[in-house]
């Protein structure tokens, strides 16, 4: 026995009073220890990190697309891997024309594996892009009546959820700017009023009822469009508001946004010097987009450009110049640019030559797919067609219109 013994242990341990066996309390333990953890992959940093350089310039486009059928369009999103399209009414003819489309231009994005962020301008009231969709009062009226948080709430559930049906995952609303200058020509009635804390909290209300549609919500205008009586489609115009004036008067809005986990918020077409003296638009201020809005309010959500096809913002500088700007500054998403294919050139040869950091354009597009993952669009990028016209216009939503427009009758 000690022979075999010695085989495996000192030949002292075989006969040796009291000796110790060599097999210790710690490998005892060691044995019964559980094995490490398999690390966790992130499928967002694994989507971006297998995404091509072409591919991930593409995801901070969101363009006009032609035609009401998927042929045009999905060739364009081919063409430059775009992250989104924004619809308009000659895009939109019914509700199973317009959910058939967005199947298809799903179908095209989906090939690369990253859906496709399908919006429009659905605020209801004067800017509206759904010529069938179920039609409520502007956000003015919804705020003046004696119900105004059951109004707002339904008024953005029922068209979060007609715009879900026709797949269109991302609703350019609510407008959270204060409107606090009469002469407004371009906010008016799309802002819920003039008192900063009651649209702040309208605000809350309505992304609250879009993001449980399942549609992704974007605040706009940062850092606030209300004071201003020249039209940033054709202008640029100069808000003078003191930083002091902004805390107060434009920034609760935005910060009620944030704490209600807005998807997006798009900038304004703005120059407010006593936010950044560059007289740079905020679009193209990195002390407004990073400094303001990322590091003061912690906003770590998609940012998104007002169209790049307005005045305001190609005044200073070129559509190019612009589009590589605004991505510097801290957009993430450049919505309409002017011209498509030389903007994605400008941007990309920006890339290629270290002007806009690699980390900048991994940052947007991490920021993009996991606003796509969060939303719901990997595990369901497409919307049943046949049944989108039984949302659309159905007796239940209509009735909760004609409730709303009582209200707003009745006034406050």
């Amino acid at each position: 026995m000690c022979a075999i013994a010695a085989a495996a242990m000192a030949a002292s341990a075989c006969g040796a009073s009291g000796a110790r066996s060599d097999t210790r309390p710690a490998d005892h333990a060691s044995a019964r220890r559980p094995a490490p953890p398999t690390p966790t992959v992130d499928p967002v940093a694994a989507t971006v990190q297998r995404m091509s350089l072409a591919d991930k310039v593409g995801q901070l486009f969101m363009p006009t697309i032609p035609g009401a059928t998927p042929a045009p369009g999905a060739a364009v999103i081919r063409r430059y891997h775009l992250g989104g399209v924004i619809y308009f009414p000659e895009n939109l003819r019914t509700a199973r024309q317009t959910a058939e489309l967005s199947n298809g231009l799903q179908r095209a994005a989906m090939k690369s594996g990253v859906p496709l962020l399908i919006s429009t301008d659905e605020e209801q009231g004067p800017v509206s892009r759904l010529p069938y969709i179920t039609r409520f009062p502007a956000s003015k009226s919804l705020a003046s009546t004696a119900h105004p948080d059951d109004d707002v709430r339904t008024a953005a559930r029922v068209t979060g959820e007609e715009l879900r049906a026709v797949g269109i995952n991302q609703d350019l609303a609510p407008d959270a700017d204060v409107n606090v200058n009469p002469r407004n020509p371009v906010i008016g009635v799309r802002s819920f009023g003039a008192d900063p804390q009651k649209v702040a909290h309208l605000v809350g209300v309505a992304i609250d009822a879009y993001r449980a549609t399942g549609v992704a919500a974007t605040a706009k205008h940062f850092p606030g469009h209300g004071d201003t009586a020249t039209d940033s489609h054709t202008g640029l115009p100069v808000i003078t508001h003191s930083m002091k004036t902004w805390e107060r008067l434009d920034a609760p809005p935005f910060k009620v946004a944030i704490a209600h986990h807005v998807d997006a918020i798009m900038t304004a077409h703005i120059v407010v010097p006593g936010l950044d003296p560059s007289g740079d638009p905020a679009t193209m201020s990195k002390t407004v987009l990073t400094g303001l809005l990322r590091d003061k309010l912690g906003y770590d959500g998609v940012v998104i450009t007002d169209s790049l096809q307005m005045k305001g913002a190609t005044m200073r500088h070129g559509p190019e110049e612009a589009a590589v700007r605004a991505v510097i500054a801290g957009a993430d998403m450049l919505l309409m640019p002017e011209n498509l294919g030389r903007s994605y050139n400008a941007v990309l040869a920006a890339v290629r030559s270290g002007r806009i950091p690699q980390s900048r354009l991994d940052q947007a597009v991490t920021r993009i797919v996991r606003m796509k993952t969060e939303r719901g669009l990997f595990r369901a990028p497409y919307v049943d067609a046949a049944k989108a016209s039984q949302v659309v216009g159905s007796k239940e939503h209509r009735a909760a219109a004609r409730k709303v427009a009582a209200d707003v009758g009745a006034g406050g």
